[in-house]
């Protein structure tokens, strides 16, 4: 494996369910590499300018996701220049589309493997998620079992996050990808 962001690719791609802890172990992931962070969530809502759950309520499910391929090729591709070599959050449900997917191939993907128990407990499924709504432990854990054959197909590094604290697992996905000692 190529160092991080070396040919100007991503060092990182972060994928995972909804409170795996991609957009708290992404920024200490950064600092760790010395490179950027861009969360492909915070670009949806800057194009949009409106919050995440806003686009679903008011434009639905299928414009939040054409944002986000948009945002996922935006972050990939260097998000606008601005992040080369860098870490990319991705959205939980950004892998299910087939470009995306594609898009990914070959790249560093690292899957933050996370059980039930403790999304359940991260997520405390009072946030506003909108594809949690209605029955939020039963969706969630439909949601894992749609999306997890996704993240296990796609991911090249896969870090379990149970009980462990963000710091910590950015120090093992820093060592994975860099191939020094933590």
């Amino acid at each position: 494996m190529t160092g991080p962001g070396e040919n100007g690719g991503p060092a990182a791609i972060l994928i995972g369910p909804p409170g795996a802890g991609k957009s708290t172990v992404g920024p200490l992931l950064a600092a760790r590499l010395g490179v950027g962070f861009a969360d492909t969530d915070d670009r949806v809502e800057a194009v949009a300018g409106k919050p995440v759950s806003d686009i679903f309520i008011d434009d639905g499910e299928q414009a939040f996701r054409a944002l986000e391929r948009e945002a996922v090729a935006w972050a990939v591709s260097g998000a606008g220049g601005q992040l080369p070599g860098g870490v990319i959050g991705l959205g939980g449900g950004a892998v299910l589309d087939p470009g995306t997917q594609q898009l990914l191939a070959g790249r560093p993907v690292v899957y933050l493997a996370t059980g039930f128990a403790a999304l359940a407990k991260r997520v405390g499924l009072d946030r506003p998620r909108p594809l949690l709504a209605g029955n939020p432990r039963a969706m969630l854990r439909t949601l894992l079992e749609q999306r997890l054959p996704v993240y296990e197909k796609l991911a090249s590094i896969t870090v379990s996050t149970d009980d462990r604290a963000p710091d910590e697992i950015a120090a093992d996905v820093a060592a994975q990808i860099t191939g020094s000692p933590r």
